[in-house]
């Protein structure tokens, strides 16, 4: 194998760390995602249903109890729109697939590609680093604490095929 092909070999594995780096820290940002959007879907029925219990309690003493449970379950839905978590947890999921696909498509250019001639070699890797430009654009922007999460997750092994 020629330099040029052994540097185009290194590139993709750096750029299949990235990737796997990447595709971990957004699965890390979408587990969290929906447990955000699983709270603001039940917490506002739940309030609700507190609210309602007015009509079977004629308490005076439950009576603020009940309205903050109504405007709970009033505001739970428009901050739930206004955090965007429904199209947020499509977005996050969709780029962390992309990446995790990424990884893949390097990790065998990086093995399988390298049997071939430079030329065809180089040209895989290009539309590769056009793919992964892709990505980066569209995706969202990663919150540093879903980076150090992966990082640990990756170090940890359990990513690894041993």
């Amino acid at each position: 194998m020629d330099q040029r092909a052994q540097e185009i070999v290194a590139e993709c594995k750096r750029q299949e760390d990235s990737c796997l780096y990447t595709s971990t820290a957004l699965f890390e940002w979408v587990k969290e995602v929906r447990i955000w959007r699983t709270a603001f879907i039940i917490l506002p029925v739940i309030a609700g249903s507190i609210a309602s219990a007015k009509i079977l309690l004629k308490e005076p003493d439950f009576d603020w109890f009940t309205a903050i449970a109504a405007m709970l379950a009033g505001l739970f839905p428009a901050i739930f729109k206004a955090l965007d978590l429904d199209v947020s947890l499509k977005t996050i999921s969709d780029s962390a697939n992309r990446f995790k696909v990424l990884q893949d498509r390097f990790r065998q250019t990086s093995r399988i590609g390298a049997t071939r001639m430079t030329d065809e070699l180089e040209e895989e890797f290009k539309t590769l680093m056009d793919r992964l430009d892709d990505a980066r654009s569209a995706g969202p922007a990663l919150p540093e604490r879903h980076f150090k999460s992966a990082q640990k997750k990756i170090k940890s092994g359990d990513y690894s095929f041993d």
